[in-house]
């Protein structure tokens, strides 16, 4: 062990003495994978206040179906047939960049439809067949694909795409055909939004995910990465969305992009600033905004003194504030639905157990029957063991509906204390809904082994007597009573012949 030792620290010590001599090969080395980045405001949105009074995204355009707010851009809503964008205002000649896209993209059934896409291409393609954007364009889209055109169980998957201008779309096969690299990542219904980092540098295109389980905005996983690729100089950046016969919400929180500047190089001056004219126009209309919302205070205080010194805004109900109301209230549905489901099965353990005195009783009266020498039977041995089976199930039962509860208190206690947002309240409603599944198979279970021990006790019944007379019966008296009418006849008739010989 001693040689390869002194191997390795002669090696360290050589390097040491290299890094010392030459400290500038080691520091171009470190620096080289690492650009330097310079946030671009005018290509880039971001909430809260991400709208202008007159509903308008500054540096932005928006299409179709979009509805922007303050705290994000809906670019369609959960109806079908529907498509929006939003697109850069001005052109972008960045050699290098990067963008950050936060989103969600939520419904309520199983799958959605169509998807979301971020492009950047040569024109604003405001609306088309592709994702609410113009097909035939030149640029690159990445794709956010949620619905399985092919049916090969592919989606939701995330595509790159590049177009010269020439190119249509291959709907049919969700773009595979087309795609210069792809990853399969699921988007749809997370906690926290999902996160896109899309890096262009040295003509190589890295697309990285953060799949919205954690709120951790640099937990990025990488998705695809596609090399020698050119894209036009000049292009602008856009979002778009579309549904079909299915919906999903498609809203957009922030898009943040980065100029990417090599490491030695100069930084590129900064743009000119925004001209006086303008300057002085946001600034009057800031000023006017500032003064009507002190006004409101001022009005809102003198209507409400109970709650002089409270913030306004804690008095209004945010869209999260709303979400978690919603939740609390089924919540409290469903542990009021349990309770009455508790008293049931109290009501039926009282049931089986009088059930069960009853065929106590009937057990002791024929063994006593039987010590007088009369042979007892083994029904009531088998009605008792299966009362007694139903009384353990229905205890069983019970056991889980109190864990239910006990899971119900544990998930509003941290509801209250941190939010329902986090992953173990989350967690804890799974296992809520756990319960109630095996607390619906234990009652079926039940239901089918639970016979009244009264009716099994009734000795069977006696099959009913057959009529008194039956249809062939019938016939063959009217058969018998028509033979001996006509012997009647014929006798009277012989008799009354005789008769008239002697006159």
């Amino acid at each position: 062990m001693a040689v390869p030792i002194a191997k390795f620290l002669a090696a360290y010590a050589y390097l040491l003495l290299i890094s010392l001599i030459f400290p500038h090969v080691f520091a171009d080395n470190a620096a080289g994978d690492s650009p330097h980045r310079r946030f671009e405001y005018k290509y880039s949105f971001k909430g809260p206040h991400l709208t202008q009074s007159d509903g308008r995204i500054p540096f932005w355009i928006h299409t179709g179906n979009a509805i922007p707010s303050a705290d994000q851009i809906r670019i369609t809503p959960s109806l079908r047939s529907q498509k929006g964008s939003v697109w850069t205002k001005n052109p972008v000649s960045f050699e290098h960049w990067e963008a950050e896209v936060a989103f969600r993209v939520s419904g309520r059934g199983r799958m959605g439809a169509d998807g979301l896409a971020i492009w950047f291409t040569a024109g604003q393609g405001l609306e088309g067949p592709v994702y609410g954007a113009a097909d035939q364009w030149n640029g690159v889209g990445i794709f956010f694909d949620s619905f399985d055109n092919d049916g090969k169980k592919n989606n939701p998957a995330v595509l790159v795409v590049g177009n010269n201008g020439k190119l249509v779309y291959d709907h049919q096969n969700d773009g595979t055909t087309q795609a210069l690299g792809t990853c399969l990542r699921d988007f749809r219904n997370k906690p926290y939004p999902v996160r896109a980092k899309i890096v262009y540098y040295k003509q190589t295109l890295s697309v990285f995910i953060n799949n919205g389980f954690t709120p951790d905005k640099d937990d990025y996983e990488f998705c695809t990465r596609v090399e020698n690729m050119i894209i036009p100089e000049t292009g602008y950046f856009g979002i778009s969305a579309a549904t079909g016969g299915l919906a999903d919400d498609h809203d957009v929180l922030s898009f943040l992009l980065f100029r990417l500047t090599e490491p030695g190089q100069s930084l590129p001056p900064p743009e000119k600033e925004i001209p006086k004219e303008e300057k002085d126009k946001y600034q009057e209309e800031f000023e006017n905004f500032q003064q009507e919302l002190d006004k409101r205070k001022e009005e809102f205080q003198k209507e409400h003194p109970d709650v002089q010194g409270q913030p306004i805004e804690d008095l209004f109900e945010s869209v999260n504030d709303r979400e978690i109301r919603q939740v609390f209230e089924g919540q409290n549905r469903i542990h009021l639905e349990i309770k009455q489901l508790n008293r049931q099965l109290a009501m039926i353990l009282d049931e089986q157990r009088r059930y069960v005195s009853v065929i106590t009783e009937e057990i002791s009266k024929r063994t006593s029957q039987a010590q007088s020498g009369q042979a007892p039977t083994h029904e009531m041995d088998t009605i008792i063991n299966s009362q007694q089976e139903v009384l353990r199930n229905l205890n069983e039962v019970r056991n889980s509906l109190s864990g239910s509860l006990k899971q119900l208190a544990v998930g509003q206690q941290q509801g209250n204390a941190g939010g329902l947002g986090s992953y173990e309240t989350i967690q804890h409603f799974n296992d809520i809904k756990e319960h109630l599944h095996v607390v619906k198979r234990n009652i079926e279970h039940i239901i089918q082994k639970n016979v009244n021990p009264a009716e099994k006790a009734k000795c069977p019944e006696v099959p009913p007597l057959p009529s008194c007379l039956s249809t062939t019966h019938f016939l063959v008296f009217i058969v018998i009573q028509s033979l001996l009418f006509f012997g009647y006849v014929m006798y009277k008739s012989q008799q009354e012949a005789a008769a008239k010989k002697f006159f």
